[in-house]
């Protein structure tokens, strides 16, 4: 009998675990031919979600869980469940029932039944959320196809189940710096995704802010573009032709009609025009040397302070 596991990565969610264990239990009885079950990951919670899995563990032998020792953030989280996985097919869902559990019978005939490596859902509404966010949101999708390898399908969520080969791919990238999207965008394999609606949280509230979505997707524009790099020079460029002719220009003029005093606004926006574009670059390309300078450290991507999965022994 194949094997499915559902990593369920949780920060403060104890609100939302009750429910969430009964709708993925009931949908887990429903399947034949697999036997399924839940690895939550608790990302350094400050409040009570760690008794709450453990209470669940505690009347189900089949739910593990790992207990980061910090939050260490929701990319480490699906790293870890990734890593300690030993099932055939590995899920990803989210605990607060944003993601549909109704939909894992026919994703996991997909990649079980369909010859399909990846079944992966994607958002096809944005109801309820804010116009600025939904904006900023499709902008993104459609910058970082524009100028990555890495093709995300605009909607994309993490909420999917992938064969062993495609975990195994997955968990061999080293990079410190994760943006799981276009992780798995990059990897490849056959996918077949599967369209939703926006679904309310089931308790608690979003840790997601507009501040830490801007952050999140600058992560994955510098994790899989070097774009930005290729821009500062071109503006510089650019900047500084412009400089040079407005030089000759001067000049020109200063010969023909003798010196002039006036300009100093002119000369004081040229200062600050100028000043602000090195300093952006210089912000671009910090941003890279940042993360090369984390990767060069060699730091876990997390620190495990308990859990009930046993390690595997070799023969």
């Amino acid at each position: 009998m194949n094997t499915l596991e559902f990593i369920v990565p949780c920060y403060n969610e104890s609100e939302a675990l009750p429910a969430f264990y009964e709708a993925v239990s009931k949908v887990f009885a429903n399947l034949s031919g697999v036997a399924a079950s839940l690895i939550f990951v608790d990302d350094g919670s400050r409040d009570s979600t760690l008794e709450a899995i453990k209470s669940i563990a505690e009347k189900d032998s089949s739910v593990k869980y790992i207990s980061f020792s910090r939050n260490f953030g929701k990319e480490a989280a699906m790293l870890a469940g990734l890593k300690m996985s030993r099932a055939d097919f590995v899920g990803i869902i989210d605990a607060d029932l944003q993601h549909s559990p109704e939909l894992i019978p026919e994703m996991l005939k997909a990649v079980a039944d369909e010859g399909y490596d990846i079944a992966a859902a994607r958002r096809v509404d944005r109801s309820g959320e804010a116009k600025l966010k939904s904006a900023f949101s499709r902008a993104f999708y459609k910058l970082i196809n524009r100028i990555s390898d890495a093709q995300i399908e605009e909607g994309a969520q993490d909420f999917r189940i992938m064969n062993r080969k495609v975990v195994n791919a997955i968990i061999s990238m080293p990079e410190y710096n994760r943006f799981s999207k276009g992780i798995f965008s990059w990897v490849g394999f056959k996918t077949k995704w599967f369209e939703h609606e926006n679904q309310k949280r089931v308790a608690g509230t979003t840790k997601w802010s507009f501040w830490k979505l801007f952050t999140y997707a600058a992560d994955g524009i510098i994790g899989f573009s070097t774009a930005p790099l290729k821009l500062s020079l071109i503006v510089g460029t650019f900047t500084s032709l412009i400089g040079f002719l407005y030089a000759l220009y001067t000049i020109v003029k200063t010969l023909i009609f003798g010196p002039d005093v006036n300009g100093y606004p002119s000369l004081i926006c040229a200062i600050l025009i100028i000043g602000g574009l090195v300093l952006i670059s210089l912000g671009i390309t910090g941003e890279y040397i940042a993360r090369m300078y984390m990767e060069v450290k060699n730091r876990p991507d997390y620190i495990i302070n308990e859990t009930n999965i046993m390690p595997e022994i070799d023969e």
